[in-house]
């Protein structure tokens, strides 16, 4: 009953919200696209939403043709729905303070069921899913002093691969806190969940001493530091240093504490912790178009910190299985190596192009199955390699064309590698006439054909081949529509 109670709390103020932000817009007529000019609150938004037609039963599956556990990397063109509103509320400083004020807000929707936003809801089975990823106020130059600080949950990330969904290096993403000053910068941010189904570094454990076992919440602490030096003119080095800690959720006990109904589960653990060190070289070509560039980024995570998977690379994502005598994740590590490059070759022509490479391991000895700290089996080590590129020709001020590749591979424990090549042409309608490569809307044609290797169709590891079956080849047709506007 609780949680349905805050449940509709949570649409009320959402509703309210959104009945204020229409009502401060001019009422001329019921559509009217004059964009919002009050001081005080302006709003921005990120969305896509479409349909798809595949061979599959002669109709939709809404399924993407990349590998499993590798998300957008290997082509984004089959995304699902997905819908971000954000808002900010701007304050007013003591005159002649330069510092600037605001508080952000940002909502996501997205379907668990993979169904079309137009066909689902709140209440449907596997509906639409609201989240608040960003809640946090920031006073930036505080006093003219070059100062920023800020507190709350926040979208904290740097880089990422535009045509891969892929944001990587530095995605500190949470809540928390951070201190900047010119090019430094400093954060905690705090983990802590209460999903006893995951595998990874538990963040809970439960609790015997008042005699009746409950869960409790334990957090991991996330401390990070950044610097960016300036080399010159057009390269950017930044080094980025992290130290994770995870509390002591210990219940004085010397051995592990297993359910007695249960005794494969731990319910104590100890102290756990991690480090992260990197380093990112961004590079400006002034011989090239407008924010032409390169970006190589390499990082290396150990114990705890060794996360980055599934399409992700938050360090805090612990990756594998623990070391069930210690019970802690020392041997773990990970190795993530990025490579991007943007180039505006000429008036017409942007090409895309990237390379990511991710080794990971867990604190077990194995190199292939291993236990979780919930006696389920995972796999303890994981190798990831995808190049892709993508080619934008502008054909018109309203009109071009995409063409992607990608080869993506992947290989679990000691099986052998699964793999997967995709091309994609996608024509694109840009109503608004606007002819740098980020201009939106647009309204797109999607095309995409994959060819699996041999263990990837046996397997079915796709969430395409999951469900058309056994298939050496896969294909994927859409039209799409995609915005941004801050």
């Amino acid at each position: 009953m609780k949680k349905n109670s805050h449940f509709s709390l949570l649409k009320c103020v959402f509703s309210v919200l959104i009945i204020y932000l229409f009502s401060i817009l001019p009422s001329q007529s019921q559509i009217n696209y004059t964009p919002i000019t009050n001081k005080k609150v302006s709003i921005g938004s990120y969305g896509r939403v479409g349909v798809d037609w595949s061979f599959v039963n002669g109709g939709s599956i809404g399924r993407r043709l990349n590998l499993n556990n590798m998300g957008a990397i290997g082509g984004r063109l089959e995304e699902q729905d997905y819908l971000e509103l954000a808002t900010t509320f701007n304050f007013t400083p003591k005159e002649g303070d330069e510092t600037i004020i605001y508080a952000n807000l940002r909502f996501a929707l997205y379907s668990q069921s993979l169904s079309t936003f137009g066909n689902s809801s709140t209440s449907s089975l596997g509906g639409l899913t609201l989240a608040i990823p960003e809640m946090f106020v920031e006073a930036r130059n505080i006093k003219g002093s070059g100062i920023n600080v800020w507190v709350g949950s926040r979208f904290y990330n740097g880089p990422d691969i535009h045509i891969a969904d892929h944001f990587y290096f530095n995605d500190h993403s949470g809540q928390g806190f951070g201190v900047e000053f010119k090019k430094s910068r400093f954060a905690a941010v705090f983990v802590a969940a209460t999903d006893t189904t995951g595998v990874v570094s538990p963040y809970f454990y439960l609790n015997f001493k008042t005699g009746t076992p409950s869960a409790a919440l334990r957090q991991r602490t996330v401390l990070i530091a950044e610097h960016d030096f300036e080399l010159n003119e057009e390269n950017k080095v930044t080094v980025l240093g992290e130290f994770h800690r995870m509390a002591d959720a210990d219940s004085e006990e010397e051995q592990p504490v297993h359910l007695p109904e249960d005794p494969i589960v731990i319910t104590n653990f100890p102290s756990d912790n991690g480090f992260v060190l990197g380093v990112r070289l961004n590079s400006q070509f002034k011989n090239m178009g407008t924010r032409s560039f390169n970006d190589l980024a390499i990082r290396y995570g150990s114990g705890i910190a060794n996360g980055g998977d599934g399409g992700i690379s938050r360090t805090w994502a612990t990756y594998g299985a623990p070391d069930l005598d210690d019970l802690n994740f020392k041997g773990a590590y990970s190795w993530s190596v990025v490579d991007q490059a943007v180039l505006n070759y000429n008036e017409k022509n942007t090409l895309h192009a990237y390379a990511i490479f991710t080794s990971s391991k867990g604190g077990a000895d194995s190199n292939h199955l291993a236990n979780s700290y919930f006696g389920e089996e995972v796999f303890n080590k994981k190798v990831d390699l995808t190049f892709g590129t993508r080619n934008e020709t502008i054909l018109s001020d309203y009109f071009r064309l995409l063409t992607e590749l990608h080869y993506s591979q992947r290989t679990d424990g000691e099986n052998p590698v699964a793999s997967m090549v995709k091309f994609s042409l996608s024509p694109v309608y840009v109503p608004t006439g606007g002819k740098s490569t980020w201009a939106r809307p647009h309204l797109r044609f999607v095309a995409s054909v994959a060819r699996y290797n041999d263990f990837a169709k046996e397997t079915l590891y796709s969430p395409y081949l999951q469900y058309a079956g056994a298939e050496q080849w896969g294909a994927y047709f859409g039209v799409k529509a995609e915005w941004w506007i801050n």
